[in-house]
């Protein structure tokens, strides 16, 4: 009897991507989404499409000056359903329609946006609609309070929605630097990033929390995950936060102390998969983007809207590096050990992550340095590598190269736009599953290290 074959369901949204990157940048090149007499051209529309899509924030055009009201509009609906995931809609849809979708289906779902694999499916998606749409409205409408004139309707909402998803897209030629000494417009954006940079579980739990807090009932204790990922995020924003206070204004006093320790928070949480920028980054010390370069790799929490490695993976390296330093035989957090699985899937991305960033680097060394010395393009590898960092972390900041990029150097921040956001393991398990088991194994030896 032949055997039939059987599509991984996890090739599933690696194609619905694909397709809203493509449809998003077939529309983007359309004469009346351009505000200039000549459409943007295809190769930018797809790039811009891309980024909106995988909710990174890099631009090779100046969105508010090059897109009209609908080109804008398309990227705002491309933010949108990237921040949530076209996995999460395309279950809603299915879920409306039949009121139930199998198990398969509520398992990879749940692996991608909780860390429990059993859960209520439509209780669920529907609690993130109303929770992603409620806190973006919520954050748009005090962003326009504040200053209705810039802020006015539309780009209110732009910006929550680009701040809640962490695309980091601004309709400002300058983003949001002209708003870095306003506390208020400062910690609205700050607020939006951390919460859809948590995580949806951990965003429906606290919520919960709150809710039980103030009527006053019985308050559960927040479970273990998500002590992990707020008490790992905080460290992350403060340790951030002191380190680019210290290497920017440290014996050079730029500007008042309270409007550099605001900034310097903000970039702390904004290039943790953000985008938004209050300061130059193409001004900024080696050392200051450095420490940025980390956060970047690092991102947010699993199943948010950020990019990265994840702060779990983070803290599950940190957590076995601790033990083999301390001889301990068990890799614990927070009381807690850490199962074999879970270190073996860490150390896994994280090797791929490296790999990643390394090879895309060289070759982005390569499209745009064309063979020249080092002395006629000093800084082009810190530039490459921030570049590619910022990409592969889906967090839009850049030192000024992307408006610069050849045509091939445009291609290789696509692909790592794409894969930074859908996630390098998927990528591994997507291949995996046109992979055979082995019912054998090879004989063991030992191996000197160090």
């Amino acid at each position: 009897m032949k055997k039939r074959f059987s599509f991984p369901v996890i090739w599933l949204p690696i194609i619905f991507f694909g397709l809203v990157v493509i449809i998003g940048a077939c529309i983007l090149h359309q004469p009346q989404c351009s505000r200039t007499p000549e459409p943007v051209s295809f190769i930018d529309s797809f790039f811009t499409a891309t980024s909106a899509t995988c909710v990174t924030g890099l631009t090779v055009v100046d969105t508010g000056a090059s897109y009209s009201l609908l080109g804008q509009s398309v990227i705002l609906v491309l933010i949108q359903l990237g921040g949530l995931g076209i996995m999460t809609f395309s279950a809603l849809a299915f879920y409306l329609w039949r009121h139930k979708v199998s198990m398969t289906d509520r398992i990879i779902i749940g692996q991608g946006l909780l860390h429990d694999k059993s859960f209520h499916l439509g209780h669920f998606l529907v609690h993130i609609m109303l929770w992603t749409f409620s806190i973006e409205c919520i954050g748009g409408f005090l962003l326009y309070l504040h200053d209705p004139v810039s802020f006015h309707p539309f780009s209110a909402l732009f910006h929550s929605v680009s701040a809640f998803c962490n695309a980091g897209f601004a309709l400002f030629s300058d983003n949001l630097t002209p708003w870095r000494s306003d506390y208020f417009v400062n910690i609205v954006i700050m607020t939006l990033i951390i919460l859809g940079g948590i995580g949806f579980s951990i965003l429906l739990e606290l919520g919960g929390w709150v809710r039980r807090k103030l009527r006053n009932k019985p308050v559960r204790t927040l479970t273990w995950y998500c002590r992990v990922v707020i008490k790992t995020s905080l460290l992350l924003i403060v340790g951030g936060a002191i380190s680019i206070y210290l290497s920017e204004y440290i014996g050079n006093a730029r500007m008042p102390l309270a409007d550099a320790l605001l900034s310097s928070v903000f970039q702390s949480v904004t290039c943790r998969t953000a985008g938004f920028n209050t300061l130059d980054i193409g001004g900024m010390t080696n050392v200051s983007l450095l420490f940025m370069l980390i956060l970047m790799f690092i991102g947010g929490a699993p199943g948010s809207c950020a990019g990265g490695i994840k702060v779990t993976t983070f803290r599950v390296l940190v957590a076995f590096s601790q033990s083999q330093i301390f001889m301990r035989k068990q890799t614990v957090i927070q009381g807690r050990g850490i199962d074999e699985e879970t270190l073996n899937k860490a150390f896994t991305l994280m090797t791929f992550a490296i790999t990643i960033v390394f090879f895309a680097t060289i070759l982005l060394n390569i499209t745009e340095g064309w063979g020249a010395s080092h002395p006629t393009i000093r800084g082009l590898f810190l530039d490459s590598l921030f570049e590619v960092t910022s990409a592969f972390g889906t967090v839009g900041l850049t030192t000024g190269l992307t408006p610069k990029l050849s045509f091939v150097g445009k291609c290789i921040i696509i692909t790592l736009m794409f894969v930074g956001r859908l996630g390098p393991l998927i990528f591994l398990d997507a291949m995996h599953g046109f992979y055979r088991d082995r019912f054998y194994r090879y004989p063991e030896e030992k191996m000197m290290i160090g």
